[in-house]
C-alpha cells in the first residue's frame, strides 16, 4: 500500500499547478482571491497573484510530505523509528486535503460568481482528523506527533492507553464532523466542529491525567 501511495503522491501534490496551467486561458484578469468564513468573496486580485499563491502552497505541501515522515530521525525516543510508516500516511492525508482545497480555490476563481462552500472544507477537515485518529491510536512514543503530555512522554503505558482512547475518539469525532458539516448550515457546522474537537481533547487529557495519578499511587 505504501509503495502505491509513494507512486501517486506527487500526482496529488502537483495537481493544483497542473489544473491551474490547464485553465489559465479561461481565468479572468481579476479573480476572487479570498473568501470569508461564510464563503462570500471579500477580496479580488490578479491571476498572477493566484499563480504565486498556488505555487508557494504547492511547495509547502511538498515540504510537509518530505519532512514529516523523516522527523523520527531526530527523535530521542527509542521507538520513534517505528512511527515512520504512520507519519508517512498522515503526511499523505495532509497532502490530499491541501491539494483538494487548492483545486477548489482555482475552481472558485474561474467561476467568480459562485459562493465558496465552506461546508466542504469543514467536512474535509473532519475526514482528515478521522485519518489522523486512525493512525495515532497505536503510534509509538515520540516528541513530534501524538498526544505529547508530560505524563504520556514519561510513561509508555500511559502513552499507549491515552492514544488508544484518543485515536478512537478522534476517528469517530472526525467522521461525525464530516457528516454534520455536509448536511447542516455553516454556523451550526462550526459550532459542532469546535464542540466535538474540545470534547475529544478534554476527554483524552482528563483520562490521561487520571491514569497518571493512578499509576503513581500504585508505584
Amino acid at each position: 500500500m505504501d509503495k502505491f501511495i509513494k507512486k501517486i503522491v506527487w500526482l496529488f501534490i502537483l495537481a493544483p499547478a497542473v489544473y491551474l496551467a490547464i485553465v489559465w486561458n479561461t481565468l479572468p484578469e481579476t479573480i476572487a482571491m479570498h473568501f470569508n468564513l461564510k464563503g462570500d468573496i471579500d477580496r479580488y486580485g490578479s491571476k498572477n497573484e493566484l499563480v504565486t499563491m498556488i505555487l508557494i502552497l504547492t511547495v509547502v505541501n511538498a515540504i510537509v510530505y518530505l519532512l514529516l515522515p523523516q522527523v523520527y530521525r531526530i527523535d530521542p525516543k527509542r521507538y520513534a523509528a517505528e512511527n515512520k510508516d504512520r507519519l508517512f500516511r498522515i503526511a499523505f492525508a495532509i497532502v490530499v486535503f491541501t491539494s483538494a482545497v487548492l483545486c477548489l480555490i482555482i475552481y472558485s476563481s474561474i467561476h467568480g460568481n459562485i459562493k465558496f462552500s465552506m461546508r466542504f472544507i469543514l467536512a474535509g477537515v473532519g475526514l482528515m482528523l478521522a485519518v489522523v485518529g486512525n493512525y495515532i491510536y497505536n503510534i509509538k512514543p515520540n516528541y513530534f506527533a501524538g498526544i505529547r503530555l508530560p505524563w504520556t512522554l514519561n510513561n509508555d503505558e500511559n502513552w499507549k492507553k491515552t492514544h488508544l482512547l484518543g485515536g478512537k475518539l478522534l476517528f469517530g469525532g472526525g467522521l461525525l464532523i464530516a457528516v454534520i458539516c455536509l448536511f447542516t448550515p455553516f454556523t451550526f457546522s462550526m459550532i459542532a466542529l469546535f464542540t466535538i474537537l474540545l470534547f475529544v481533547i478534554i476527554t483524552t487529557c482528563i483520562y490521561s491525567y487520571r491514569l497518571y495519578k493512578k499509576l503513581n499511587v500504585h508505584n
